[in-house]
């Protein structure tokens, strides 16, 4: 009975797994799909009933930077250096609404890290591109969030009260080549699969193997008792 149960639960979480990877697998295909529609325009963006449902996807957008609402996210990493994410809100054209442009990365200075880098912010009407995403991926924080301009994360409502900007839940990736000296080399979005197969691996492998100690010890051992103390009575 204890081997059933111990097969039976390794072969379930192994299934569990497969089908997690299933899940992520499907994931990266809908990714993939959006990334490969044509760009929303602005007035498309703000016609959206669901923003987030159309994450992953090109967009073109105009409007004008609100500068003085420039926040550095500290701790962020490019290409494995550690530097700062530009996020500067944008009034999107002939709308009250914002959103938040995840402009680049830039490094900091480490002789004084209170220094905010000079950054390239151009006035009046801007056209960018790039894709939705999520708000800004949060980091570990000790205490409460520090205001001004440098910061460890955005909490988006909380953002929202504090600037006075009516921001769409999503945030935007920015792609294109400006001039701001800003990197944008941002990480491919890809799902991770080969965990879940290799969890599942080895679900399956503890699974065969409490099949063949019971059969080692249960049935093979003992015949080969048997026929050794059958052997040595005669």
């Amino acid at each position: 009975m204890a081997t059933v149960l111990t097969m039976v639960a390794t072969a379930s979480l192994g299934l569990w797994q497969l089908d997690r990877a299933a899940q992520k697998l499907a994931l990266q295909a809908q990714i993939n799909e959006r990334g490969g529609l044509e760009a929303l325009n602005t007035e498309e963006l703000l016609k959206t009933p669901d923003v987030m449902a159309g994450v992953h996807r090109p967009v073109r957008l105009s409007g004008t930077w609100v500068p003085d609402r420039t926040i550095f996210l500290d701790n962020r990493q490019m290409n494995t250096r550690v530097g700062f994410f530009v996020v500067t809100p944008l009034r999107l054209a002939n709308s009250e609404r914002a959103v938040l442009v995840q402009r680049g990365w830039v490094p900091r200075d480490f002789n004084d890290r209170s220094r905010v880098p000079e950054v390239v912010t151009p006035a009046g009407l801007v056209l960018l591109e790039g894709r939705l995403a999520p708000p800004p991926g949060k980091l570990y924080e000790l205490g409460e969030a520090a205001p001004g301009a440098i910061r460890q994360n955005i909490d988006l409502p909380a953002f929202a009260r504090e600037t006075g900007l009516s921001l769409l839940g999503v945030s935007v990736l920015q792609t294109d080549a400006a001039a701001d000296g800003l990197l944008r080399e941002w990480p491919r979005v890809a799902v991770d699969v080969h965990k879940h197969h290799g969890y599942a691996f080895q679900w399956f492998s503890l699974c065969a193997l409490a099949g063949l100690l019971y059969l080692w010890f249960q049935i093979l051992s003992p015949r080969r008792k048997r026929r050794f103390h059958g052997t040595d009575a005669r």
